[in-house]
């Protein structure tokens, strides 16, 4: 995986000011696409990937999901998911990590909101 660093000037497109990982993608096909690496994260035990194309890419809208694991030099291998329930778990896992993500921005995004209850009714 290679760093990509969204600064000002780096035209692909999307408006971050930190850096991703990325990493080359290559289909079945044949096709290569440039990949930011989303999250990688657990589910039962096994990690996962989630990619989505770079901003300019076919199927920019599109999320890949794989198994991730690293070999024994450490580099990264990516695994398709072949199961239907394995890949159902780590679909609904990856949701739950976007939702909780636009949550996150929710509140941070409106510093002054305060969660606590100040004990009066309306």
């Amino acid at each position: 995986m290679s760093k990509h660093d969204h600064g000002d000037g780096c035209g692909c497109g999307h408006d971050h000011e930190f850096e991703h990982d990325s990493i080359t993608l290559s289909l079945e096909d044949g096709t290569e696409i440039n990949c930011i690496v989303l999250n990688i994260f657990s589910v039962n035990n096994n990690n996962y990937i989630a990619l989505q194309p770079e901003e300019g890419e076919e199927d920019d809208e599109n999320i890949y999901l794989y198994r991730f694991i690293q070999d024994d030099n450490g580099e990264p291998q990516l695994l398709n998911i072949e199961d239907d329930e394995e890949f159902e778990a780590v679909a609904d896992a990856f949701e739950e990590f976007l939702d909780e993500q636009e949550f996150d921005e929710l509140f941070d995004e409106d510093e002054d909101y305060d969660l606590e209850d100040d004990g009066e009714e309306e």
